[in-house]
């Protein structure tokens, strides 16, 4: 069973019955769901990730302490430590029984401060920059059961996509990575022989191709375990791509293979450059993705984000 189908049962037969029995004077300012850390957050988990931090539960966001006081909050962290400690098979934890940092009671601001660093979710453009996408996707993702108090949903939808601006600044960067590491740097390691560093730079390639995809598709890349799942899962064109970065990515540096490999890259570059002309980005189709990042840069409206170091978000 996956976990967010695992929590929302045990919230619906033994949560909500004792929100409501219990706290039914609180119900208008709290919300409930599964989201943060954790596979199952992602839909990701199979019975590999039942071998730590799955259990049956989920999260109880509360508002600040005008609204539920700490009092209430803490009879609620123990009338959660009371529900069933096993459900439909599964064993919930015995070292905390309140929730630890993924399930239990938690205030909404600590949840958003933990993830992206701000408790409104307000943030500014250095910030927007300097944040790992990862955290955004734990900030968003999940499901929210119940949500009477609805700011959890607000904070949530003013973070679910990137300003376009931000958007753009990331893109160039990526972009410019591609063409040093894969369409320069590699060729480069291995005419001298250094099949090493040769693999390093289609490393770096593929991580600067990885984002590209993402912020092509306004989504945040998970963690980067969950990467090549979630980007065969953008589109039957992304799914193409994530075989050609394991094959970049897993093959030799032989001459015959690294012949091939430059091939591949050559191609993947054109076919963003195709995505970005779908896109209204940019005119022309090209593998030049030195020129594409910077005519990406270009189209950036708030000139301090246009006249940050181009590298400046990656």
């Amino acid at each position: 069973m996956k976990g967010l189908e695992l929590a929302r049962k045990f919230y619906e037969q033994h949560g909500e019955p004792m929100l409501g029995g219990q706290f039914s004077h609180i119900l208008p300012f709290i919300s409930v769901g599964l989201v943060g850390s954790g596979s199952e957050c992602c839909g990701y988990d199979d019975e590999v990730s039942q071998d730590h931090d799955f259990e049956p539960g989920f999260c109880v966001f509360l508002p600040d302490e005008t609204k539920v006081d700490r009092k209430t909050a803490f009879e609620l962290e123990r009338a959660y430590s009371k529900l069933p400690k096993e459900f439909m098979g599964f064993k919930r934890s015995v070292i905390s029984p309140v929730g630890g940092s993924r399930h239990g009671v938690i205030r909404t601001a600590d949840f958003f401060e933990a993830k992206i660093g701000r408790a409104d979710g307000e943030l500014s453009a250095e910030e927007w920059l300097s944040l790992p996408d990862y955290a955004l996707a734990e900030a968003t993702n999940g499901e929210i059961f119940f949500d009477n108090c609805g700011e959890i949903t607000r904070i949530r939808e003013s973070i679910a996509h990137y300003p376009e601006d931000i958007r753009l600044k990331k893109l160039a960067g990526n972009l410019l990575l591609m063409g040093q590491s894969g369409q320069y740097n590699y060729k480069r390691c291995v005419s001298r022989g250094e099949t090493a560093a040769a693999q390093l730079s289609i490393f770096e390639f593929a991580k600067a191709t990885l984002n590209t995809a993402f912020l092509l598709s306004k989504k945040y890349m998970p963690y980067y375990k969950w990467s090549f799942r979630a980007l065969r899962e953008l589109s039957p064109d992304y799914k193409a791509l994530a075989s050609e970065l394991e094959y970049l990515l897993s093959s030799g540096n032989d001459e015959a293979q690294s012949k091939e490999k430059c091939e591949i890259i050559e191609n993947i570059c054109t076919a963003i450059s195709q995505k970005l002309k779908e896109q209204g980005i940019v005119d022309a189709v090209g593998a030049d993705t030195e020129w594409l990042a910077y005519a990406v840069n270009d189209l950036i409206k708030d000139n301090a984000i246009r006249n940050m170091h181009i590298l400046c978000a990656v």
